[in-house]
């Protein structure tokens, strides 16, 4: 059991017993790349699949049914995410969201304007808007972050700003190295300069309550099967923003908002599926309130539950001779990046995985973070953390570092 500061007890025996993949035994320690799936998520795409399903409407029994899965996946993502129903977009995933999105901003771009980029950040967060301001002709500008902290603060913001920028985007967390800059502080600095702010929250939004308002969010992304869900992506944003713009679509579809980002028939049975991911998540901690209310109490528990298990893990790698980790900030994840000196991180990645302990090598994506770390395309050994991770997983890793 693990409470956080306010008494709410985070029954992690009883989380574990929900999730059928646990059975295999094995350690997971590979969360940041995709969570398991608790049964109570499977049963809902189940149950989306074997009910009538048809094209939506209103017309008939299976029409009603992709309704009422669509608007009830879009309320509980607003929840999920501080955000309004109906400024909810779901794609086939975050990375497709984002090319959708700069394509469709980068009408207003050209030469003259800048789009400021970070190095801390996956490349879904990078690429697409580097192709996206490079086809106008608009100027990219990167914000590098400490590679002694692994911070990325205001100053590195605040020093490829100009009144020339039109976009900035920025990780609410580092999926390589859990590092949370200040996001509320970053949307101050780029607002301030008139320009607008996208946030990845894909990362963040496994171990964080979300809050696109007081983030300072202009738009934002995240994805369900980084907690606890199906494989999908989801968009949101300011009501006004999305409004104001115009991407391409089929003549056909509609043109509603959230509608007109979505291109062609939604995944029912995925949303089904993320609802009750959500769901899921608002039970951690027994309590009554709104789904919102439950949602913040219990990611206040996850957050004891994960930085406690963080510093075990981090003590244990400390007391270790030729490890060096690269997870330092002040405020992050329960993520951490190490090293093993004279081993190859994929190497040090079989050795745990032939020992039933599950924590993938690489630099995930976040190809420019990895390579200003000086780790290159081999990375580092990531342990990450999810809300069934418990005591015994942490010393199974631990133990399994060991010579």
């Amino acid at each position: 059991m693990s409470s956080d500061t306010t008494g709410h007890t985070l029954d992690v025996q009883a989380i574990r017993s929900c999730f059928p993949a646990l059975k295999a035994g094995t350690a997971r320690f590979d969360a940041p790349g995709g969570t398991q799936t608790p049964q109570q998520v499977v049963d809902a795409i189940a149950g989306a699949l074997t009910r009538p399903l048809a094209n939506r409407g209103t017309l008939t029994e299976a029409a009603r049914n992709a309704e009422a899965i669509v608007a009830g996946a879009r309320l509980a993502l607003a929840d999920l995410l501080g955000s309004d129903a109906d400024c909810v977009v779901f794609g086939r995933s975050a990375t497709q969201l984002v090319h959708d999105l700069a394509r469709t901003m980068a009408k207003s771009w050209g030469p003259g304007d800048e789009v400021v980029v970070s190095r801390l950040d996956h490349d879904s967060n990078i690429r697409p808007w580097i192709q996206a301001a490079e086809a106008v002709g608009a100027t990219v500008r990167w914000a590098e972050f400490d590679t002694t902290t692994g911070e990325l603060d205001t100053g590195h913001i605040e020093d490829v700003l100009s009144p020339r920028t039109r976009l900035v985007a920025v990780t609410a967390a580092s999926n390589l190295i859990g590092t949370c800059p200040d996001m509320p502080a970053v949307a101050r600095l780029v607002h301030r300069a008139g320009a607008l702010l996208h946030v990845d929250a894909v990362h963040y939004a496994s171990h964080f309550a979300v809050d696109l308002a007081a983030l300072g969010a202009d738009t934002l992304v995240c994805s369900p099967y980084k907690f606890l869900g199906p494989h999908l992506g989801v968009l949101t944003g300011t009501r006004e923003l999305l409004h104001s713009l115009h991407p391409d679509k089929l003549l056909p579809s509609s043109d509603a908002v959230p509608e007109r980002f979505e291109l062609g028939t939604l995944p029912y049975e995925l949303l089904a599926g993320s609802t009750a991911a959500v769901d899921f998540l608002a039970g951690l901690v027994p309590g009554s309130g709104s789904r919102r209310e439950r949602l913040l109490r219990a990611f206040a528990a996850l957050a004891s539950h994960e930085d406690r298990l963080r510093a075990r893990v981090e003590e244990g790698l400390a007391a270790m001779e030729g490890v060096t980790v690269y997870s330092r900030a002040a405020r992050r994840t329960p993520t951490t990046l190490f090293t093993v000196a004279g081993s190859e991180p994929g190497d040090v990645s079989r050795r745990l995985a032939e020992r039933g302990v599950d924590a993938p090598a690489g630099s995930f994506y976040a190809w420019e973070a990895s390579h200003r770390l000086g780790l290159g395309e081999a990375g580092g050994v990531r342990v990450g953390l999810a809300p069934y991770t418990c005591d015994e997983d942490v010393d199974r890793l631990l133990d399994a570092l060991l010579p």
